[in-house]
């Protein structure tokens, strides 16, 4: 006689169905656990049960996991075999695709053990709901949609501050059900953002990432009592120093200096506080660049998006730093990247924000004929900005002394531009100071502070600049009376 078949042959045929959720236990010569659900042997790991989750909640979650898992293995295959990405386009194409397998795979493993299947419609519902959460944003929607909305801090779940652009502090909504599936959502963003997948688990329990509308995101998982996630959003994603003179970071003289400096092929490095504009300003200041220069972008996390805007800048390679691998391989420092940069032909390199080993990279470029250079840096005032500089160089692997150290900083930046929020209207921004660089001695770098923050912060005229720096910025279309205006 013919042994009856094993009803679990099946299921051992098809390793893919991982319910999410699935309670692991030992033993599964011993009968199943009395816990809701059905319970099923994983194919090929003795000693494991999962509980397959019958519900319309179990349909979703099991769909989101697959759609996560199976489009980042193909995204990940496509790069392995130097196929090009997909566009949105397609990449839906093939998240719809996976989804209704997914669905047909969870329906017959429901019908195979005599139980009911989830209706049609909230199947569907189902699917498209995934297709949000994974593709889309998942609970941050409607946040992200808000474009009152300056940044988003998230302490767990359903601890979610917002801040806005006129400097109120909000409590919103939660953004998932649980800290797993925040988590969860955070996985899926940091997969497909940027230029290739950034992983989120124990192992890297920090990423850094850009949101599809360009927004920058850092979360933070198991050195955290809970999953915290910071958005930060650049509401001004093309701007210019007009647009800027407009909503009062500058004056027309800051303008005007700003431009001139620029045009000069002056290198400049942009400082400030966190949160303080310093991205949007360097995009300002790239918009003066002419447009039949060739520009090298150089950041962790791509935020500058010169390359996204083919009209003002036709020739930019955007170069993003990658992290290691699981295997600890692979990593491309900001250092790097910049070295690699100086050997693409640029007509000026842009590193978006200077904060470690790439230092001397860049002050190498901006002193080796690469004028016109621009950065930015995390400082609490325009002079402050020497000092750091001088820690970063004292931690590069070269260990210039201070006196080297000063010189190259001398010899390669021409001038530091401050940002500073107003006293009378905190949730602004101002250009406060500008300093112009002449040399540096033995211990110190060597300033003129040409615009100085008045009482308000805001910025007033300081000491006269050197005659020759004033002729390169008046032949770059600078008029020097503007100088004389609001002494104080």
């Amino acid at each position: 006689m013919t042994p009856p078949a094993d009803p679990r042959a099946s299921e051992q045929r098809n390793p893919r169905l991982l319910p999410p959720g699935g309670v692991i236990h030992p033993a599964p010569t011993q009968p199943p656990p009395h816990q809701p659900g059905i319970h099923i042997p994983e194919a090929g790991q003795a000693g494991i049960w999962l509980v397959l989750d019958d519900t319309v909640e179990g349909l979703r979650r099991y769909l989101r996991q697959q759609l996560a898992t199976q489009l980042s293995a193909r995204i990940r295959a496509d790069d392995e075999a130097g196929r090009p990405r997909p566009s949105p386009q397609e990449r839906r194409k093939r998240a719809e695709d996976i989804l209704r397998e997914a669905a047909e795979e969870y329906a017959g493993a429901l019908l195979t053990r005599g139980r009911r299947i989830v209706a049609e419609q909230d199947e569907a519902a189902a699917i498209s709901q995934a297709l949000d959460e994974v593709l889309g944003m998942g609970g941050l929607e409607a946040l992200l949609r808000d474009p009152a909305i300056e940044s988003i801090n998230i302490n767990g779940a359903d601890q979610v501050w917002v801040r806005y652009a006129d400097g109120r502090r909000e409590q919103a909504a939660p953004v998932a059900d649980s800290d797993e599936d925040l988590v969860r959502l955070v996985r899926d963003l940091a997969a497909r953002s940027g230029l290739e997948e950034r992983h989120f688990d124990r192992g890297s329990p920090g990423v850094s990432f850009q949101l599809p509308g360009g927004e920058r995101a850092f979360a933070v998982m198991a050195v955290s009592t809970r999953p915290s996630l910071a958005i930060r959003r650049h509401r001004h994603q093309r701007v210019t120093l007009g647009r800027l003179r407009q909503l009062g970071t500058v004056d027309d003289r800051g303008e005007s200096l700003l431009a001139a400096m620029v045009r000069a092929r002056k290198n400049i490095l942009v400082t400030g506080g966190t949160a303080m504009g310093k991205t949007t300003l360097l995009r300002a200041l790239a918009a003066e660049i002419p447009r039949e220069e060739r520009l090298i972008t150089v950041e962790d996390t791509r935020e500058l998006g010169l390359d996204a805007d083919p009209r003002a800048h036709p020739d930019v390679v955007a170069l993003q730093a990658r992290q290691a691998n699981t295997e600890g391989e692979g990593a491309v420092s900001l250092a790097e990247l910049v070295r690699w940069a100086l050997r693409m032909s640029p007509d000026r390199v842009i590193v978006g924000e200077v904060r470690g080993e790439e230092l001397l990279p860049m002050l190498n470029a901006m002193s080796q004929g690469n004028d016109g250079s621009l950065s930015t840096l995390h400082a609490s005032s325009s002079a402050g900005a020497f000092t750091k500089l001088a820690a970063y160089a004292a931690q590069a692997a070269e260990r210039l002394p201070m006196e080297a150290t000063n010189l190259l900083i001398a010899s390669a930046i021409h001038f530091v531009v401050h940002l500073d929020r107003p006293r009378e209207a905190p949730h602004q921004r101002v250009v406060s100071s500008v300093r112009e660089i002449v040399g540096a001695d033995e211990r110190q770098v060597l300033s003129n502070e040409i615009l100085r923050p008045g009482f308000d912060r805001r910025a007033v005229t300081g000491v006269p600049m050197r005659a020759e720096t004033l002729d390169d910025l008046r032949a770059a279309g600078f008029s020097p009376g503007l100088m004389e205006r609001r002494r104080a």
